[in-house]
């Protein structure tokens, strides 16, 4: 028996895992079954349908089959006016499970109310705040992620793994998916988490440019850079609010700034970043030092860290070293997707932690959870190996210019929104970052009417803390209503 050896990625994380040979899952098939759950204590019907549909070649043959899960609510005879969720997670080798059971779902892993797993693993429940009452949702696992394979071991894996590669067949397959179900009429909307973003983003306009297909908004969960450049100063400007929510959040503020809440101390911070820290970096040398000194002073005071170190760093202190640093002295490490978690490290010294803490602690409560569910209630048999992760690389990340596509495709519908939805403690895709995003994806500010941030006191998985599950569906919720179209009104400026 051969094992190969792959390295993955969730967001910027590589990870190292073996594979095995697996059985092929057919190229298209599904199972339906029917289901109720109460959202916001009323009872909705509705049908699962898990399975396969293919990717076909020029020749209509079937190189590849994308694994899906389609929920439908049930009591709705016209679907004419009922939004079409389409659902994607990152990685860019991460299959949909995160989004499916942790978020918007109506099933939903059992946790504590932080977040953290409890025993035994992989217990469901159902989830009260699910946007199913207003909208149907179909989950993508794209190609090696969840059982999603190439089917012709021939294919040219470049068809499928890479920024441009990935938007093209996922925007075919979403034409087909929307065709067999019958949803051209449906109000469509995209959701995507981390790399996830990237991937909506770009099928925004790819969808409109190649497959006639308009949407009502798209939503970005936890955003990368969208392929926007920030480089020296603003790169490590960016990153101190961050910092700061993180030191707020442990408690490791002076007591004057710890006092006061997350909310009230951020925008100081935000401003502080942009007005005085990235002028000085920019400076650099050039700064005289005693505006050297106070900045430095400030600095410390909203990282958590002394200002000696921050000034050994000549300002540019990395999220790495950040995440060793900042609880060094009690013998803690930080999460770097989810800052709230703590690990420990074999030693004290060094620039950064031995392990991400918060992923490890997903991966054990998802895992089972997501095998558990599909084989048991979504009554889905298989001896396919579901992928959490799944080997996507080399993947080709050249020509990244999806804000950009997601700002045109904007321009040329009137009717598309953007909701962005961020985690205060999110070390990987951070939440000022995903504000920079917006400015520089509408410089000229034509549509801040139409883009919109909502910020969460969790990390890179925003719902998995039970008051930030309930706030976030309810975001989403209210972003459908607000954007859907009433009859006859025209996308015209």
């Amino acid at each position: 028996m051969v094992i190969k050896l792959y390295t993955i990625a969730l967001g910027f994380l590589c990870i190292t895992f073996s594979s095995k040979a697996q059985p092929d899952p057919p190229a298209d098939s599904v199972i339906a079954t029917k289901h109720t759950v109460a959202i916001n204590n009323v009872n909705i019907p509705y049908t699962a349908t898990i399975g396969t549909q293919p990717i076909w070649d020029e020749d209509g043959k079937a190189i590849a089959t994308i694994n899906f899960t389609f929920y439908e609510r049930s009591d709705i005879k016209n679907k004419s006016n009922r939004p079409l969720v389409i659902s994607f997670n990152g990685g860019p080798g991460s299959a949909s499970l995160w989004m499916e059971i942790g978020y918007t779902g109506p099933r939903i892993l059992t946790l504590d109310d932080e977040g953290y797993p409890v025993q035994p693993y992989g217990e469901m429940k159902d989830n009260p705040h699910s946007i199913l009452d207003v909208a149907d949702i179909v989950y993508v696992n794209p190609v090696n992620t969840g059982y999603s394979r190439i089917l012709d071991k021939k294919t040219d894996k470049n068809v499928f793994f890479g920024v441009n590669a990935d938007i093209k067949y996922l925007a075919a397959w979403i034409n087909t998916f929307v065709t067999r179900n019958n949803r051209w009429q449906s109000p469509k909307y995209l959701i995507g988490e981390s790399y996830g973003t990237t991937r909506v983003s770009g099928l925004a306009l790819e969808l409109q440019e190649s497959q006639w297909m308009y949407l009502n908004g798209v939503v970005l969960v936890s955003p990368t850079d969208l392929g926007l450049k920030r480089e020296g100063p603003v790169d490590v400007a960016l990153r101190l609010p961050y910092f700061a929510a993180t030191a707020w959040y442990h408690k490791a503020l002076p007591a004057d700034l710890q006092q006061r809440d997350l909310n009230d101390l951020l925008p100081e911070v935000e401003a502080f970043t942009i007005k005085e820290l990235l002028p000085a970096i920019t400076r650099g040398g050039n700064l005289e030092q005693d505006s050297k000194t106070a900045i430095a002073r400030n600095m410390a005071r909203y990282a958590g860290l002394t200002e000696k170190t921050i000034l050994q760093n000549n300002f540019n202190i990395s999220t790495w070293f950040f995440w060793k640093e900042l609880l060094r002295d009690k013998g803690l490490t930080i999460g770097r997707l989810d800052s709230r978690y703590l690990g420990k490290d074999k030693q004290d010294a060094g620039e950064k932690p031995d392990y991400n803490a918060e992923l490890t602690s997903w991966l054990h409560s998802f895992t089972p959870a997501i095998n558990y569910y599909i084989r048991n209630e979504l009554n889905y048999k298989t001896d396919v190996k579901y992928n959490v992760f799944g080997s996507v690389f080399p993947w080709d990340q050249k020509d990244n210019n999806t804000g950009e596509n997601l700002q045109q495709a904007m321009a040329q519908n009137p009717y598309l929104h953007v909701m962005v939805q961020s985690g205060y403690y999110d070390g990987a895709c951070d939440y000022f970052n995903a504000k920079y995003n917006l400015w520089q994806m509408d410089p000229a500010g034509k549509f801040q009417n139409r883009m919109s941030f909502k910020g969460y006191r969790t990390g890179h998985m925003i719902y998995m803390r039970k008051p930030d599950l309930k706030e976030a569906n309810d975001d989403l919720r209210t972003f459908i209503k607000n954007t859907l179209v009433e009859k006859g009104v025209p996308a015209k400026y």
